[in-house]
């Protein structure tokens, strides 16, 4: 395959790519992930496993 053929192969197919949108549905894509749409951002979830280390500091004294 020549230099020119190789070359315009490329050409067309980021041409291709650069038209191509897909439709994205957002909602499935965010139930998919696991993030609920009300729990509070903030709130950390894994607070209650885990001793704070001032705690720890505490009880050894």
């Amino acid at each position: 395959m020549g230099r020119g053929r190789q070359k315009a192969k490329h050409t067309k197919i980021a041409r291709e790519l650069k038209s191509y949108s897909p439709s994205v549905n957002y909602s499935a894509l965010e139930r998919e992930l696991g993030h609920p749409e009300n729990e509070d951002q903030y709130v950390d979830k894994w607070a209650d496993q885990y001793a704070d280390e001032d705690e720890d500091e505490l009880e050894k004294a």
